[in-house]
């Protein structure tokens, strides 16, 4: 007999029973289902939906916090000015791993001039009563060290003014110009000017970001919300919801000394996780360590039904 002949014969499908089978129903029902779960445990489980924090909301919440900052981005002593790379080229701003300036090596790739950026542009830009017309002519024609004396003198005063009027004195045009841009900022158009950018989607939030930033209004909104460094708020979502967990390792460093107390943290902990990494990579290669699992023989614990049978085995032969 050939090899065909002893083959098993295939059975014909139309002798099996058959019956009708809806597969739009089957697929209606089933997607119906599925919606209603999503919806359902998405209005349970889910986080919430915080409304976005604008300029626009900063400005009405918190006038006083506002006006301080945009004084310190027009004297352009604030964090974001002062930051460096990949923002401005100020000295000595990098973040460092031993001689190595990890934050510098790309350079300035997104320029941002504080003061033009947040104060002076956005002002130009809109249409200007007189006197702040004035203002940004008085500003144009002040040297450098006249600017930083009147926006070091304004700040000095709102500080000691503790939100209320600051005292009167020599500010030059400075008040009038932070009062225009608080009106800008609390009637929604500051958040478009930062954002324009001659592009037709307008989606680069960069320096809105890096505005609210530098200021403590945002800063207090996320550490009610649990999400402070020290709160571990790389890893969480908005509120006391649990996030991105696998971030543990890293934001774990931000927690202890001596990085929580580093003002270089960043390249340390980048530079600490890269070596981690690398040798989580090279384990079989490491001598001592490659031989950790034979010496605690974890393995046959977790395979033990695998060695019983081997051993059964084993017996049966011999």
């Amino acid at each position: 007999m050939t090899q065909r002949a002893r083959k098993r014969a295939v059975p014909d499908p139309a002798a099996f029973p058959t019956r009708t089978y809806d597969l739009v129903k089957e697929f209606t029902i089933a997607l119906v289902v599925v919606a209603l779960l999503t919806a359902g445990l998405a209005a349970v489980f889910s986080s919430p939906d915080v409304k976005p924090v604008t300029l626009a909301s900063w400005s009405r919440a918190d006038s006083a916090d506002f006006t301080a900052t945009a004084v310190s981005e027009l004297g352009g002593t604030s964090g974001t000015a002062e930051y460096g790379p990949p923002y401005n080229h100020t000295p000595g701003a990098a973040q460092k791993l031993g001689p190595v300036g990890l934050q510098s090596a790309a350079g300035v790739r997104i320029p941002v001039d504080t003061a033009n950026d947040f104060v002076l542009r956005p002002l130009r830009d809109a249409p200007e009563p007189p006197a702040v017309s004035a203002g940004l002519a008085a500003w144009a024609a002040a040297p450098p060290a006249r600017r930083q004396a009147w926006t070091s003198a304004y700040s000095d005063a709102l500080t000691k003014a503790g939100g209320g009027a600051p005292a009167k004195g020599d500010y030059g045009p400075v008040p009038v110009l932070i009062a225009r841009l608080l009106g800008l900022a609390r009637s929604g158009a500051l958040d478009g000017e930062l954002q324009a950018d001659g592009k037709f989607y307008q989606t680069d939030y960069t320096r809105p970001l890096l505005f609210l930033s530098d200021g403590s209004y945002l800063e207090s909104l996320a550490r009610a919300e649990h999400l402070g460094g020290d709160q571990w708020g790389m890893m969480n979502e908005t509120g006391n919801y649990p996030g991105q967990a696998w971030l543990w390792l890293y934001t774990f460093w931000y927690q202890i000394d001596p990085f929580k107390s580093s003002g270089n943290a960043d390249a340390l902990i980048w530079g600490l996780m890269a070596l981690l990494s690398l040798g989580l990579m090279l384990v079989p290669f490491i001598p001592g360590v490659r031989s950790v699992p034979r010496w605690t023989r974890v393995h046959r614990l977790i395979w033990r039904t695998y060695y019983r049978e081997q051993a059964v085995e084993r017996d049966r032969q011999e």
